[in-house]
């Protein structure tokens, strides 16, 4: 009996084991923030947890421990997942129809929660929400809204995609694809040089893409219409790093961004190793001089907390990082114009950019709450474009603000691209100050998002804008004006660099 119990035992700590080794995480980027959930790996497929995704989506639902199951509850519909059982079960809110659907592979239940294959699955979820969610890359969801209830144009042609035109750019290159129907979602996979994207429920001209002439990174095309759906193959160089898909405002095209690798052709031997190494970071405190930027309800000035948090984060670089110089685009009370800033740390050869600033509203005091990491793309969001707005607002202190005025919708796309090929970084950086920020500070987090920034289009190297907390915030303002607070502030994004020079270093030997 006690060789039994001791061979269960083993065992479940053996699974517990191989499970650990097999764990990892992807985004889940919504209009509230970001979140993480938990994934399995198995054989290639990857599954992701339901129950960690209702909780970020605050779908309500239910769960039976005994048989296994949980029902999430939409406004429209009910889905219901067995853990070990292949079939999903989608029912209507009236129970007048019921429709059951077969995964090629079972679900698995895993400590406790029920994991789902991410492929095979989220047409089903999309269903049952109601939510346009998307596959972006290998490791991140996003829920760009609900899904469109318009009624199908008849008159629109049966082949929705109708051109390509690709555009070499000094950091990668980029495919505009033409269609006139708003694509829904989409696969995108990369292997052996081959970089696959499948476009769901719409059909391509292959007649009239055949024509297209390959260039920069992508050396060959290949489109196939396989049922409802368009399959891209571009052969790519050996010079790929990453690509997103990106749709265009205004617009149902969609954008293929396709970038270089960061250290292309620069590892060939030690001296152009020594150029990539990771030892200039770039500290940008936000307004400055005669632009105070927001007033918080206690009277303290935005200026003067990003001044504070800067100076604080550098001097823990410079005291634990002696290989590492740090540069400021300004260490006492002056106004820098927006511009410089990116040109100071270009001029310095900076590895890491950070530009430090504070969130305010309109209206004051605010039960708005909490500290957000900003990457660098047309804001997704209302709230974001209102943010990018306000701080991008400085620049009406400075002489030439018409310099700014081509940087808008799809030109923006355009003129970031330099900035673009170190999205993978600037992504890695970002989620770890999320994650160190949120352990160590006393402000909740509102998640990693985008927006319009100026201030981070012209640093041609990993960058993010963090704003700290909201100064419009009794308990946020108080904090982040205080000298602990701002010393607290310092050593999570300080931890966050820690960790991301390690990311860094390591990929800069692989590449």
């Amino acid at each position: 009996m006690r060789k039994s119990v001791y061979f269960i035992v083993s065992l479940l700590l053996v699974q517990g084991l191989l499970f650990a080794q097999n764990a990892d995480e992807i985004v889940l980027n919504t209009s509230k923030g970001t979140s993480y959930i938990p994934v399995y790996k198995r054989q290639g497929i990857t599954y992701f947890s339901i129950n960690h995704f209702a909780d970020a989506t605050s779908a309500s639902y239910y769960i039976n421990d005994e048989t296994k199951k949980i029902e999430l509850k939409y406004p429209e519909h009910n889905l219901k997942i067995t853990g070990q059982n292949p079939f999903l079960v989608l029912t209507s809110k009236d129970n007048k129809t019921e429709r059951i659907y077969q995964l090629p592979t079972s679900t698995y239940v895993l400590n406790n929660n029920i994991y789902i294959p991410l492929r095979y699955s989220i047409d089903i979820l999309r269903k049952a929400s109601g939510q346009d969610i998307v596959i972006e890359g290998d490791r991140r969801l996003a829920i760009r809204g609900k899904l469109s209830d318009e009624v199908p144009d008849e008159t629109t042609s049966r082949l929705n995609i109708t051109d390509l035109r690709i555009e070499q750019k000094a950091n990668g290159t980029l495919i505009r694809v033409k269609t006139n129907k708003r694509i829904p979602s989409y696969y995108s996979s990369y292997k052996n040089g081959l970089l696959t994207i499948i476009f769901r429920k719409v059909n391509a001209d292959l007649d009239r893409l055949a024509s297209i002439n390959a260039k920069g990174l992508v050396k060959d095309i290949s489109v196939k219409n396989i049922g409802p759906d368009t399959r891209f193959e571009f052969s790519v160089g050996k010079d790929y790093s990453t690509s997103e898909v990106l749709n265009v405002d205004g617009s149902k095209d969609i954008q293929i961004a396709i970038h270089n690798k960061v250290f292309s052709n620069n590892v060939d031997n030690d001296k152009n190793k020594e150029k990539w190494k990771f030892d200039v970071i770039v500290l940008d405190a936000g307004h400055g001089g005669k632009d105070a930027g927001a007033i918080g309800v206690n009277g303290v000035k935005e200026k003067d907390i990003n001044l504070g948090v800067t100076l604080a984060l550098g001097r823990l670089i410079e005291k634990n990082m002696k290989d590492v110089k740090v540069v400021y685009t300004r260490k006492t009370d002056t106004f820098v114009e927006l511009y410089r800033r990116g040109k100071i740390a270009n001029e310095n050869n900076g590895k890491l950019f950070i530009s430090i600033h504070c969130n305010s509203t309109p209206k004051k005091p605010t039960d708005a709450s909490g500290f957000e990491v900003y990457l660098l793309r047309p804001g997704r969001t209302k709230e974001a474009i209102a943010i990018a707005e306000r701080e991008n607002s400085v620049i009406q202190y400075e002489e030439n603000p018409k310099r700014y005025e081509k940087l808008t919708d799809e030109n923006f796309i355009l003129v970031s691209m330099a900035h673009s090929a170190y999205m993978r970084y600037s992504e890695r950086f970002s989620e770890l100050v999320d994650k160190s920020y949120s352990l160590q500070t006393d402000i909740p987090s509102r998640g990693v998002k985008q927006a319009g920034f100026y201030v981070l289009v012209g640093a041609s190297m990993p960058s993010v804008l963090v704003e700290t907390g909201f100064i419009s915030n009794r308990h946020d303002a108080r904090y982040i004006s205080s000298k602990k607070g701002q010393e607290k502030i310092a050593e999570a994004i300080f931890n966050a660099i820690k960790s991301y020079k390690k990311f860094y270093e390591s990929s800069l030997e692989n590449e």
